[in-house]
């Protein structure tokens, strides 16, 4: 009987832990109904502001269609050299203000994932930073990439003048401010092991980042900079617009004036401009990956 009795299992231990699963189901339930009705009405709340009507979205979808067919003019199969030649009128002229864009994408993205990487190690809590040191430095990055890039552009073409320079200057701000963002994530990330290796065996703070950081997040930091670089490339264009150099300011002139064929054109140009640099980013990234010999 007392062997019997020792083996039955504990019931009251049993119901205990079912009475406290319940309660934890519960509690996950409500917590998950109410951020669903919290995400639900600022859904509902982002549609009214935005203004959301399908029946002005369909009315104007005839005129969308007529904007971007004004920017392929009519080409026939005979002429349809000369017709390309007279679309691409301007095509030195646009080819050279494209090639200023790129660079300015480059020279911008360059420089912030240089800072923004160096930052991003006084950022991460596991690589040894003060709190101090890492509050500010992360409010640093959010206030560089907060501003947006137009607006960055309007404060240094007040101080500089019109030009590129403005436009590298607000690139290379945003993208310090982003890159450092990411950068510091994948800092994070990082196995504790190599560092604590280094530590081990004397190595100094440097010795840390570059040993124990580096190899294992490098990946990721290349990865980044190019995709900044294509987005980069379209934001250069953007920034355009209001003077900051480039071929931005060609295709604000070009629909300003409803030349759409001129603006047909240079879009088209910025487009595979960017799906080059999509296409050579893809390969270096595959390559760093060792996925391409």
């Amino acid at each position: 009987m007392s062997s019997s009795s020792s083996d039955a299992p504990p019931r009251i231990e049993l119901a205990a832990f079912e009475t406290l699963a319940a309660r934890h189901r519960a509690m996950r339930l409500r917590r998950t109904s109410l951020g669903a009705i919290a995400f639900l009405a600022a859904l509902s709340f982002a549609v009214h502001v935005s203004g959301f009507d399908p029946t002005v979205i369909i009315a104007g979808l005839p005129r969308v269609h007529e904007f971007f067919g004004g920017m392929v003019p009519p080409m026939k199969l005979s002429t349809l050299g000369a017709d390309l030649a007279s679309w691409f009128w301007g095509i030195q002229k646009w080819l050279g203000l494209l090639w200023t864009t790129v660079m300015m994408a480059l020279f911008g993205t360059v420089m912030g994932t240089l800072v923004g990487g160096l930052l991003s190690f006084y950022a991460t809590p596991n690589l040894g930073a003060s709190g101090i040191t890492i509050f500010i430095v992360r409010r640093a990055l959010e206030i560089a990439r907060t501003v947006p890039d137009l607006v960055w552009a309007l404060i240094f073409m007040f101080a500089f003048g019109l030009g590129p320079l403005a436009g590298v200057l607000a690139l290379f701000v945003h993208s310090l401010g982003a890159q450092g963002k990411l950068f510091a994530e994948a800092n994070e990330n990082t196995d504790p092991k190599p560092l604590e290796g280094v530590r081990a065996s004397g190595g100094t703070w440097l010795d840390e980042i570059a040993i124990g950081v580096l190899p294992q997040v490098l990946p990721n930091f290349v990865s980044y900079a190019l995709w900044r670089f294509e987005i980069n490339v379209r934001t250069a264009t953007v920034i355009g617009f209001v003077g900051a150099g480039g071929i931005g300011m060609e295709l604000y002139e070009a629909i300003s004036l409803n030349y759409f064929d001129d603006a047909g054109a240079i879009l088209l140009m910025v487009f595979f401009a960017v799906m080059a640099i999509d296409m050579l980013s893809e390969w270096a990234r595959l390559r760093l990956a060792g996925l391409l010999q």
